[in-house]
């Protein structure tokens, strides 16, 4: 069976979908999911744009860090500031600790643009300027993953 996707920001694309969950066969078994839609392209884009800023600009404890480094140190302290906490576990292979914590890719839009606006005065109050480079960001990004 194909996939139906429906984004609900009307009351009539809410009828659709009603009317198509309505209408599906009975006896299989399949699932229906409502949640949050997640973060954009230009969100995601932003971000990368404003963590290439910092990891350009920012020493931290005397040490650079890649985009990557960046956004796992934000992030996790981004939801230490929420009231959530990032997961710490011993490493499988016993040497240390790895933080585990929400994808960015599943967050929804609200969320992830106060983790943003986090990044932006994270940023700032470290001295960043920022620059409008979301598409540099999104090419550097894939070049060192």
């Amino acid at each position: 069976m194909e996939s139906l996707t429906f984004w609900l920001t009307t009351l009539d694309a809410r009828k659709t979908a009603s009317a198509a969950v309505a209408g599906l066969p009975v006896g299989i078994g399949l699932v229906v999911e409502v949640r949050e839609e997640t973060r954009s392209l230009d969100q995601n884009a932003a971000l990368h744009a404003a963590l290439t800023d910092i990891s350009r600009q920012v020493q931290w404890h005397g040490k650079r860090f890649n985009v990557v480094t960046w956004k796992r140190l934000t992030m996790a302290a981004f939801l230490r500031e929420i009231g959530q906490q990032p997961e710490l576990i011993p490493a499988l292979d016993g040497k240390g600790f790895d933080v585990i914590f929400e994808k960015t890719s599943r967050m929804g839009k609200k969320m992830f643009s106060q983790y943003l606006e986090w990044v932006y005065a994270f940023g700032a109050s470290n001295g960043v300027v920022f620059r409008d480079n979301r598409h540099a960001a999104i090419e550097e990004l894939k070049r060192t993953q």
